[in-house]
């Protein structure tokens, strides 16, 4: 059984020294694995991201994540990626990892995501240059991922996204604002090449549990939603994929 702790939507501020750190001791035995959802952190400037990476050196886990919106706010992906990297993380933008776990291999696929909306209310590729633009950047991210989750040779597979691939995690939220907080088009990437788990963020007044169309298991991990500093999720132990051990608040 693999135990995978995901959050999402930390927005970590330049205030945020020493108001994370101690929320991690206890992950290295609860877990095998931190998952990090995007959005980590406020506006995207590199020196938040010290300030989280400087919280995540001393877990000694397996670390991978994906940038949100926040994280690309400043223009400043590429140094919030390399800050991240610098403590250990891997950080996915339609690429794939493997990673050890026990005897087991997991197999993480990664993406940012983006808007369009939901079957029977969602973007397409025509008219004007911008809203192609916008459709297919969704599109262009979706295959990425799809063709990523397809070559991992791993025995659990996880997609990781920022926003959702469903409309099913966004319950709570307002119908105006779906096409902004994700696209079926990621939804059918992922039930093509299939998933074990599909963990998300962005959404802070939706839902955390769902499914994808194809029936995968899909869960929203952004901070305000699990209301707690990490989740914990099982999987390989049957079709549950919730752990019995809440993390240490």
């Amino acid at each position: 059984m693999m135990r995978i702790a995901a959050v999402g939507d930390l927005h970590i501020g330049l205030d945020s020294v020493g108001t994370f750190e101690h929320h991690l001791d206890q992950l290295s035995s609860q877990a095998d694995a931190l998952l990090l959802a995007g959005d980590l952190t406020r506006v995207g400037d590199p020196a938040e991201a010290a300030v989280l990476a400087d919280a995540l050196a001393d877990v000694e886990l397996p670390k991978i994540g994906v940038l949100g919106n926040h994280d690309y706010h400043s223009d400043q992906q590429a140094e919030v990626t390399d800050v991240l990297e610098g403590a250990g993380v891997v950080v996915l933008e339609g690429g794939g990892v493997v990673v050890d776990v026990g005897s087991a291999r997991l197999g993480v696929a990664g993406t940012k995501g983006f808007g369009g909306g939901f079957v029977g209310a969602s973007g397409s590729d025509f008219g004007e240059p911008e809203m192609k633009a916008f459709v297919r950047h969704t599109k262009d991210l979706a295959s990425r991922l799809e063709e990523s989750l397809c070559a991992l040779e791993a025995d659990v597979r996880v997609a990781l996204l920022h926003y959702a691939p469903t409309d099913a995690t966004l319950q709570g939220e307002r119908l105006e604002i779906y096409p902004f907080l994700g696209s079926h088009l990621l939804g059918e990437a992922i039930d093509r090449a299939g998933a074990d788990l599909v963990i998300h963020g962005h959404a802070h007044a939706g839902s955390e549990k769902g499914l994808t169309p194809g029936g995968i298991h899909v869960r929203n991990v952004a901070q305000p939603v699990i209301g707690q500093p990490y989740h914990l999720y099982c999987l390989g132990d049957g079709p549950d994929v919730e752990c019995r051990t809440e993390p240490i608040l």
